[in-house]
C-alpha cells in the first residue's frame, strides 16, 4: 500500500462503470462504515497510479441516495488515495448549457435530507468548506488546452432524488442563480474534506432540467442515453486532466485537521 499521496481516485458516475483495460488489479476494501459500492480497481494513467470506484456499484445497483459515501471515500483513503475526481451526471439550470457540455463547478448547495454526511459524530469537529471544491483539481480539468468546451464555474445544487425536480423547483433554483441540479454531489464533496482529499466535480450535462424550458421535463431514460453518448469522451477527458496533476500533492487549502485532535483515527 502507498501513503504517499500520490495515488489518485476517480469516482464514476452514471454510465461510467469502468475506467482500466485488463490487467489493472482489484482491490476489496471492508470500511468501519460497511462495504464500498464496489470493489475498487487499480491501474496506471500515465505517470499515476489511480483507484477507480463505480459510485453507483458496476451494475448500478445503488441510487444516488443510497450510495454507501462514507465507505467509498473511506476506502480510497485507506488505499493511499489524497486527490479525487469526481465525474457525474447533472441536469442544466440554464440555457447556455446544452447536453454534452461539461462543467467544473465552484460551489455546492446542498438540498439533500437524511444522508449520513460526516465522519465526526462526537468532538465538536467543523469543517471549513466554504470552497467545497480544490483549486489545484479543478484546474487539471479546465486548463485542457485541447478541450475548449469545458466551463470553468458554476454552482450544483444536489438534490435528494431519486425523483427528478417539479418545474417550480427547477426555476427556484435557476432564480438563484445556479447552473446545474444532480443527486450525487452531496455528501461525496464534504466526506473528502473531512479527510482532508482533495476533490474536484466534473460535470457532465445529460439534459435540461424540468422548468428551464417548456417540454415534458426530464426523463431517466434521456439521462442514460445523454451519458452513453459522452461517458467515452468523458473518461478521456478524466485521463488527460490525470495528467495534468503534479506528481507530488501540493495542495494546502484541503488540509482542515492541522492542530486538531481528532476524536477518530483517519486511515
Amino acid at each position: 500500500m502507498h501513503h504517499n499521496g500520490r495515488m489518485l481516485g476517480v469516482i464514476g458516475g452514471s454510465g461510467f462503470y469502468t475506467f482500466f483495460g485488463p490487467g489493472a488489479r482489484t482491490v476489496n476494501l471492508d470500511t468501519p462504515y460497511g462495504a464500498p459500492s464496489a470493489p475498487i480497481t487499480i491501474g496506471a494513467i500515465g505517470d499515476h497510479e489511480v483507484a477507480f470506484l463505480p459510485r453507483h456499484g458496476a451494475n448500478h445497483q445503488y441510487s444516488a441516495h443510497t450510495v454507501p459515501y462514507r465507505a467509498n471515500m473511506w476506502a480510497l483513503r485507506a488505499l493511499g488515495v489524497r486527490r479525487v475526481f469526481g465525474p457525474c451526471a447533472v441536469g442544466s439550470l440554464t440555457p447556455r448549457l446544452g447536453p454534452g457540455a461539461v462543467v467544473v463547478p465552484d460551489q455546492l448547495v446542498d438540498r439533500t435530507r437524511g444522508r449520513a454526511d460526516t465522519y465526526f459524530d462526537s468532538g465538536g469537529v467543523h469543517a471549513t468548506f466554504a470552497d467545497p471544491y480544490c483549486l489545484a483539481l479543478r484546474t487539471a480539468v479546465t486548463g485542457l488546452p485541447d478541450v475548449p468546451n469545458v466551463v470553468d464555474g458554476g454552482t450544483m445544487v444536489v438534490i435528494q432524488g431519486p425523483r427528478f425536480s417539479t418545474r417550480a423547483e427547477s426555476q427556484w433554483f435557476a432564480a438563484a442563480g445556479f447552473s446545474l441540479v444532480n443527486m450525487t454531489g452531496y455528501p461525496e464533496a464534504i466526506l473528502a474534506r473531512e479527510l482532508e482529499l482533495c476533490y474536484a466535480a466534473i460535470a457532465l450535462v445529460t439534459d435540461v432540467d424540468a422548468g428551464v424550458a417548456f417540454g415534458d421535463g426530464v426523463k431517466a431514460a434521456e439521462v442514460y442515453a445523454g451519458f452513453g453518448e459522452n461517458v467515452e469522451l468523458l473518461k478521456e477527458l478524466v485521463k488527460a486532466a490525470i495528467g495534468r496533476v503534479a506528481t507530488e500533492r501540493t495542495c494546502t487549502d484541503c488540509l482542515m485537521h492541522a492542530g486538531v485532535t481528532l476524536p477518530l483515527e483517519l486511515p
